[in-house]
């Protein structure tokens, strides 16, 4: 069975945003192994400059980097707005072909509200993008189950 792991930053605050993921969750439940590992997000300071932005960033990048250690030989995929999009049938032969060519877990990365750093950006070569307009890191989570 395949194993997805989805490794991002922040928790779902809303309680129905958190149950519509659940009922998905549940779903892919019949198909996948799929398992949420949220880390915590930084807090941003009002008026932050961008120094302490790219430090935030930075730290939140690090957190994800130590996890995905504990995932050797993992298929990563980063969702970034410079990344590749795909169709429904497009997004579905990838995971296909990923795991026929041995991958028998994948690793979604979704980063915090400010982004994510470049060290971590080039660990995986596979960036996916599900629109060009921006969405709450929430929904995109949502999305992507």
């Amino acid at each position: 069975m395949l194993n997805i792991k989805i490794i991002c930053v922040g928790k779902i605050k809303e309680i129905s945003l958190r149950e519509l993921i659940n009922e998905y969750v549940k779903r892919l439940s019949k198909y996948t192994k799929l398992e949420i590992i949220e880390l915590d997000d930084e807090k941003i300071p009002q008026n932050a400059s961008s120094t302490i932005e790219e430090q935030i960033i930075n730290v939140e990048s690090n957190k994800i980097i130590e996890k995905l250690s504990k995932y050797p030989n993992s298929k990563i995929f980063i969702l970034d707005l410079k990344g590749k999009e795909y169709s429904s049938e497009q997004f579905a032969q990838k995971i296909n072909q990923t795991q026929t060519y041995g991958n028998s877990t994948i690793i979604f990365i979704i980063g915090g509200s400010l982004g994510i750093s470049q060290e971590l950006l080039n660990i995986s070569k596979d960036k996916i993008c599900f629109s060009k307009m921006t969405f709450p890191h929430q929904l995109i989570r949502l999305f992507l189950i």
